[in-house]
């Protein structure tokens, strides 16, 4: 009996060991491949465009997060969780879109919708270039593709090696990031590096947060700076936000006492419009949200808030599947302006067909002084 005991303990000390070597492989494996990008690097401009911008006309602007072609509305992420106001939690279940067949449909649908908004400019965010998530669909191209008389930039804002969580779903490899178009000409393209977390295991699987400024000279000497962006969602304590916003802040200001026109748009991942309250629920406000407001700008900004606020939300939650009413909504998306700049927006509502989040398309003006 003794030496069954023996073999036992030891077959189960083997597999104990390769099960702790493994583990290590892996984290040695997933170390080795971390890395930020460099702080403002250059960004080139694909099928940039000869006509330049005239700063006597009236622009339009649209921003969509297309959330790698995964989220119809019957779609919910592993790391989205909450909790309904009768105390039930709740946690999404998918770390990849449900097929490859509903990502390319999904990923259609989005670039369709974007092309009938008919823009001057656009700012896109989580489109993947190659993903285990998106089934390895070039997202990028497909927008390039689509948007042909548009010049494109992209930078890389989420990066990593295989993600081996959740194990009965990994997440796979990710290079994805932000598309920028435009109708006219860019002079210039920088990517800014915006402070991250750099716990242990959070650095493997928050993106590589970033915005990108790009330049559009104008006939009267000045620029127009259009900041695209995408901030953390998942920040206990608000740490990671406030070092994000002091790092916008102080790119914005300085932008704007050179007299240049400058716009920042894109996934706030917070509440923008004063709508964390707002819309019918059945489920208690995200840990997640937080209300920013001009107060957290620098002077000379402002928040550009959608005139159908009050009845169009920008995002949903992803922890259960979508439903009018039932599942949190908020407005994240969207724009902010100096006060050199006339602008209104609205939300273009969809009925999140095609990705947790809807388009908001902004209109405006340079003034003269």
């Amino acid at each position: 009996m003794k030496k069954w005991v023996k073999i036992i303990l030891g077959v189960f000390g083997g597999l104990l060991g390769l099960l702790l070597a493994a583990a290590g492989g892996y984290i040695a494996y997933m170390q080795a491949n971390y890395y930020r990008i460099e702080d403002e690097t250059l960004l080139e401009t694909e099928n940039n465009r000869q006509e330049k911008a005239d700063s006597s006309r009236t622009f339009t602007i649209a921003t969509y997060n297309i959330g790698f072609g995964a989220y119809e509305p019957d779609y919910t992420f592993f790391m989205d969780t909450g909790k309904m106001k009768d105390g039930t939690p709740t946690q999404g279940k998918h770390s990849r879109a449900l097929s490859e067949e509903n990502c390319r449909r999904n990923t259609e649908g989005s670039i369709a919708l974007l092309q009938s908004l008919n823009c001057d400019f656009y700012f896109v965010q989580e489109a993947d270039e190659k993903a285990t998530r998106s089934y390895s669909i070039d997202q990028v191209n497909m927008i390039r593709n689509a948007m042909t008389s548009y010049g494109s930039v992209f930078t890389n804002a989420f990066h990593t090696p295989y993600l081996m969580y959740p194990l009965t779903e990994p997440h796979g490899s990710v290079e994805s990031g932000l598309v920028t178009l435009s109708r006219y000409q860019i002079g210039a393209n920088t990517r800014y590096q915006l402070p991250v977390s750099t716990a242990f295991i959070t650095k493997f699987t928050d993106l590589d947060r970033c915005f990108t400024a790009s330049r559009l000279e104008l006939e009267n000497g000045r620029s127009l700076v259009l900041v695209n962006l995408h901030l953390s969602a998942y920040d206990e304590g608000g740490t990671i936000r406030q070092q994000q916003m002091e790092r916008l802040r102080s790119f914005l200001a300085e932008e704007y006492e050179k007299g240049n026109y400058v716009i920042a748009g894109g996934d706030f991942n917070h509440d923008i419009a004063g709508t964390i309250s707002q819309f019918p629920s059945e489920q208690e406000i995200p840990e997640w949200v937080y209300q920013l407001s001009d107060k957290d700008l620098p002077s000379g900004f402002s928040f550009v808030i959608p005139d159908n606020a009050s009845e169009v939300p920008s995002c949903r939650g992803a922890d259960v599947p979508y439903k009018k009413g039932v599942d949190y909504t908020v407005t994240v998306d969207g724009f902010l302006v100096s006060a050199n700049i006339t602008a209104s927006s609205r939300v273009i509502e969809n009925e999140f067909a095609y990705s947790d989040h809807q388009p908001v398309v902004m209109t405006f003006t340079l003034k003269e002084n």
